[in-house]
């Protein structure tokens, strides 16, 4: 029996696909040739052949104590059969089996952002050895530590760290994002991207099912195969749906003795629609999601992110870039000698603003090393340098009030016109004469604004900014944003609290943040989203992963949440419906065995072609009006 069920399986569209042709023969033979006995064979061979599938699928479920929709459809088969309703019996099995084959080739469609991530994975890899001799490997046969070169158009087989070259790296198989992404040293690249150009050395991190990309694919995998609550309610009714319906149609034989009328009722009251409607919606919300690169770990995060009123961010590294960079330089003297020599002067710190301030004057094409004399650090002021030919001084205003640099008037309302703005200030003098002003801060993510009010639009009702960044600095940020509420100078349990706050008034609480520090509010908020590039700890604690930093990605998710869960409510009424309404229609008269299974199959392939809508559902653009309307 094992055997011939997975003959039967393996074959299944080969034999649906005879059964069509001894149906199509047998029309000829009956309407065209006149051949009434041939006709009735070839639909004797379809019902048999039909049959054989469904029973054996019927059989299978009842081994397991499930009294299975397989099951209604072979006793109105048989019944058909008995009363000598050979078309009707072969139209029932055909129609059936095709609805098996739509809904395969539809979650198999679905599926589909899932197919192409796996034949993206990358199987070989050029090791370097010691000798900077390349040889072509296995991936499963790195090693961390490994170094593997990537040479133009190649694929990077691994995660880890560029030690060696520059050149632009298209990351869409990642975060979803198209746009070429120069790298350099000490940046990080993930398995699955592609060098668009300049060849590179890579330090491994992370192989296989271990690197950001092997994860996407697993969890992927996973959402699509969960339940979501909708699904579970669907396979709970089924449970009691399908008893009831045999007995209602052993009840309407018993009142009516009409034989075949019990039938129909059986046939008419198979729920394919419905239990098909959930899950194919559920796949292709979560495959678009996916190819988007937003990764919703299944049905039940869908769901609870569809009801979510409030959402609540933390701000560094989620509202804000995480990195240091230059807001603006006021310049009193020469700019390219006086950035030449600040440059110089924060080389030799690793402090994070000197880092911003030499990439700000890398970005200006400033590339002179001027000679600097021996500097010595004041704790908690700056560095101060002097020599025979001039005296530098780089820090706070402190530094300079100790050293007795005049301010004016005009550098004055610099200083505090970038304070002002959240900045931390970087001052530098030569021989007494303050030279420049420059304000570096924690930029805001530039699809911040839009992307947020987006969320509003779309049905959420409360933004709330949770930080441990001091009040101003928070409140600076906020006022730039459609923020309704600002909590600063928090630690990581304080948010916690704040958390179990809005639970506890009633709102359904989504919390996003980097994945790192958070990860108690992610875990304790209804809905955790993980911004950033997928770390570890964002894809085990966030129940959505945004693997693209990104605002626009997040009201996406949003959206497409929403209009998942009512995709599939859409279903589950098209399905209830169309049973009603067959019933209606069997009860007056005007609906038959063959009509009634031809409007059953018709209603399955509108919840599939309803669910795949969904995969055609295009990210969250804001277009010129909106932005304007962000703006003011």
């Amino acid at each position: 029996m094992t055997k011939l069920n997975v003959w039967i399986t393996k074959h299944q569209n080969k034999i649906t696909a005879s059964i069509a042709i001894l149906i199509v023969l047998s029309l000829l033979s009956g309407y065209v040739l006149k051949i009434e006995t041939a006709a009735t064979v070839f639909m004797i061979l379809a019902s048999i052949l039909g049959a054989i599938p469904v029973a054996l699928h019927a059989f299978t479920a009842l081994q397991n104590k499930v009294i299975s929709i397989e099951l209604l459809v072979t006793i109105a088969v048989i019944g058909a059969f008995i009363i000598g309703e050979y078309e009707e019996s072969a139209v029932v099995t055909f129609l059936f089996l095709f609805g098996n084959y739509l809904e395969q080739k539809t979650l198999e469609k679905t599926r589909s952002s899932v197919k192409s991530l796996t034949k993206m994975a990358p199987t070989t890899a050029e090791l370097v050895d010691e000798d900077g001799k390349t040889e072509t490997v296995d991936v499963d046969d790195l090693d961390e530590g490994d170094h593997v070169l990537v040479k133009p158009g190649g694929q990077i087989p691994v995660d880890g760290k560029i030690i060696d070259g520059t050149g632009y790296m298209n990351e869409a198989s990642i975060t979803g994002e198209s746009t070429p992404v120069k790298k350099g040293i000490g940046d990080k690249v993930f398995a699955g991207s592609l060098t668009d150009n300049g060849t590179i050395t890579v330090e491994t991190t992370s192989v296989g099912e271990d690197t950001t990309f092997g994860k996407i694919i697993e969890l992927v995998e996973e959402a699509q195969d969960s339940q979501s609550p909708a699904a579970r309610f669907i396979d709970k009714f089924a449970t009691y749906y399908t008893p009831a319906v045999l007995i209602i149609g052993i009840l309407v034989w018993a009142i009516t003795r009409d034989f075949p009328l019990a039938i129909t009722v059986l046939v008419l009251g198979c729920p394919g629609a419905l239990v098909i409607g959930a899950p194919v919606s559920n796949v292709a919300g979560i495959g678009n999601g996916a190819k988007n690169g937003i990764l919703m770990k299944g049905g039940n995060a869908v769901n609870s992110f569809s009801h979510v009123d409030t959402l609540v961010l933390d701000k560094t590294g989620t509202l804000t870039t995480g990195k240091m960079s230059v807001t603006d330089v006021d310049n009193f003297g020469d700019k390219q000698k006086n950035l030449a020599l600040l440059a110089a002067v924060e080389k030799t710190s690793d402090h994070p603003l000197g880092q911003a301030i030499v990439k700000y004057a890398t970005d200006q094409d400033i590339t002179e090393t001027p000679a600097l004399p021996e500097l010595d650090t004041v704790k908690g002021q700056g560095l101060v340098g002097q020599n025979n030919d001039f005296k530098i001084l780089v820090g706070n205003e402190r530094l300079m009030k100790a050293n007795d640099v005049k301010i004016s008037a005009e550098q004055r309302q610099a200083i505090d016109g970038r304070m002002n703005d959240g900045d931390s200030v970087v001052l530098m003098a030569i021989n007494q004469e303050l030279q420049l002003v420059v304000g570096v801060n924690d930029q805001l993510r530039s699809d911040a604004r839009e992307g947020l009010q987006a969320l509003k639009d779309a049905g959420l009702k409360r933004i709330v900014m949770l930080t441990g960044d001091n009040k101003v600095a928070a409140q600076r940020v906020a006022d730039r944003l459609p923020i309704d509420e600002v909590h600063a100078e928090l630690l990581p349990e304080d948010k916690v609290t704040f958390v179990k706050k809005f639970q506890e008034q009633g709102s359904t609480v989504a919390f996003v943040g980097d994945g790192i520090n958070d990860s108690p509010s992610l875990a304790t908020a209804d809905i955790g989203i993980g911004m950033g590039t997928g770390t570890d700890v964002a894809i085990e604690t966030a129940d959505i992963i945004l693997v693209k930093s990104s605002f626009y990605a997040l009201a996406h998710a949003y959206v497409l949440a929403k209009k998942t869960v009512a995709n599939t409510k859409e279903n589950i009424f098209i399905a209830v419906g169309t049973v009603a309404l067959l019933l209606l229609g069997l009860i007056v008269g005007v609906i038959h065995m063959g009509s009634g299974m031809f409007v059953h199959e018709i209603s399955i392939l509108v919840v599939i072609f309803n669910a795949m809508r969904l995969i055609k559902n295009k990210p969250v653009k804001l277009d010129s009006n909106q932005v304007l309307k962000t703006a003011n």
